[in-house]
């Protein structure tokens, strides 16, 4: 695995550089980096290099239902629920095999797009009729099986998720495949753990559901296990009056007072929160695992970035269902949505940068890296290394250059124009392409015909 890349530009801790060369040890891992070299025997990378960026909140299965859910229902008052109930309706035709062939081409595509690592929150364990398979990790390893394939970097998330409702409520039978109890979750985490020991492209950590999905007393037990901790918060205002009547508190309030939310821990979502929960949740050093794309989708509402970002806070970018896979259009969704709320524009900047697209793009690196557990969202030594070459002479970014080249690719147009994709430090993308697109294509047409059959 040791190489060398060299770029023409690059953006580095201390801002951008030009003529880097970047080396890389045995296990993919940044060795050095060094402005002003010569590029000799390295492969070049002639365009604008930035880190990959990490994709913290996923479902794999649901990019199978992208585009697939929005049909009007006969009752006319559609909503994150109904579209729940779809997707219980749906998920009970996977089979492994569909598991993995989705899986494998949704990866594909973020990589194609600049993401070069996802935090799977994998709660598609059982057989459809909840029968855990013989194998308890099975859905597990094939998605890790999906990651290898693809060549994408995973932190496997294995999600605890037990009852229907805040706290312990009866599950609903669309249900049944995610359920566990605690030690059969345990046999789960144990077997992601065992497929992806002593690979550097791999991290595990833990996935209670939500406050619907787990008790109390399991959140403290997961509380106390080694790695991320992801969990959904706050993403509808059901949920808020749910948990209200149930506990008297807001569910980020809840949270932070119950639970040692810190660093380790990723709220997905967090839309619906007081200004004392928006200032609170950033005080405490966790991340908001922001999805802009799919929470327009849902109807879920608009995060409070301003307040949230003043007090200091940390978040980053997730694809959740998958009706969009490029960081690129997820941070214009999340700054044009504040913009339609606030009636203004450039809201996610600040005197020292005036750039929406760098000052966001450097905020999901951080963020995404943290939430993720492994070490990512640099060009620098000890980072793996995670490269996205954006090609300046394409139409979007023709003229531009360093951050008004990235505002014009977060901000500017549909087409796409991320040419090479390094993640490990091994090429998967040249010329904007995945070199096993087609194959991993195939597959996922397959499991599509079956699924929709």
């Amino acid at each position: 695995m040791t190489g060398v890349f060299w770029a023409a530009r690059a953006l580095l801790p201390a801002g951008w550089a030009r003529a880097v060369r970047i080396e890389l040890d045995a296990s993919g891992t940044i060795a050095a980096v060094t402005p002003g070299s010569p590029p000799g025997a390295a492969r070049r990378l002639s365009g604008h290099v930035v880190p990959g960026m990490p994709n913290l909140h996923s479902h794999a299965f649901q990019r199978a239902m992208a585009g697939g859910a929005e049909r009007r229902s006969p009752e006319g008052r559609d909503s994150f629920w109904t579209w729940r109930e779809t997707m219980y309706r749906f998920v009970g035709r996977f089979t492994p095999e569909d598991a993995e062939a989705v899986a494998a081409q949704l990866y594909v595509e973020l990589l194609e797009h600049g993401f070069t690592g996802v935090a799977e929150f994998h709660y598609l364990h059982h057989q459809a009729d909840g029968t855990p398979y013989a194998d308890p990790a099975e859905m597990a390893r094939r998605h890790v099986a999906a990651a290898r394939r693809a060549g994408i970097g995973m932190t496997m998330l294995p999600c605890l998720y037990r009852h229907g409702g805040i706290f312990g409520k009866p599950p609903h039978d669309g249900q049944r495949r995610f359920l566990n109890d605690l030690d059969g979750f345990a046999r789960i985490v144990a077997g992601a753990r065992q497929a992806t020991a002593g690979d550097a492209q791999f991290a595990v950590g833990v996935a209670p559901h939500s406050l619907r999905a787990v008790t109390p007393e399991m959140l403290h037990a997961m509380a106390g296990l080694d790695g991320p901790i992801h969990i959904h918060a706050a993403e509808q205002p059901k949920e808020v009056e749910e948990c209200l009547a149930a506990t008297g508190a807001r569910p980020v309030r809840w949270l932070l007072q119950s639970m040692p939310v810190d660093r380790r821990w990723c709220l997905i979502h967090a839309t619906h929160m007081d200004a004392a929960e928006v200032a609170d949740l950033a005080r405490s050093g966790a991340v908001a695992g922001l999805c802009p794309t799919t929470e327009a989708s849902l109807g879920d509402g608009i995060f409070a970035l301003p307040g949230y970002l003043a007090a200091g806070g940390r978040f980053g970018l997730g694809t959740d269902s998958h009706v969009g896979t490029s960081p690129a259009m997820e941070l214009r969704q999340l700054e044009t949505s504040q913009r339609l709320r606030d009636h203004a524009r450039a809201v996610a900047t600040a005197e020292q940068n005036p750039h929406p697209g760098r000052t966001l793009f450097d905020a999901a690196l951080a963020g995404g890296a943290q939430a993720s557990g492994r070490p990512l969202g640099a060009i620098a030594p000890g980072m793996r290394a995670d490269l996205v070459e954006l090609d300046d002479t394409h139409p979007l970014l023709l003229g531009r250059a360093e951050d008004a080249l990235l505002d014009a690719w977060v901000f500017s147009g549909q087409g796409n124009p991320v040419r090479t994709v390094v993640c490990g430090g091994r090429v998967v993308v040249e010329a904007g392409r995945h070199l096993d697109a087609m194959a991993i294509r195939d597959g996922f047409g397959a499991a599509m015909r079956r699924l929709m059959a």
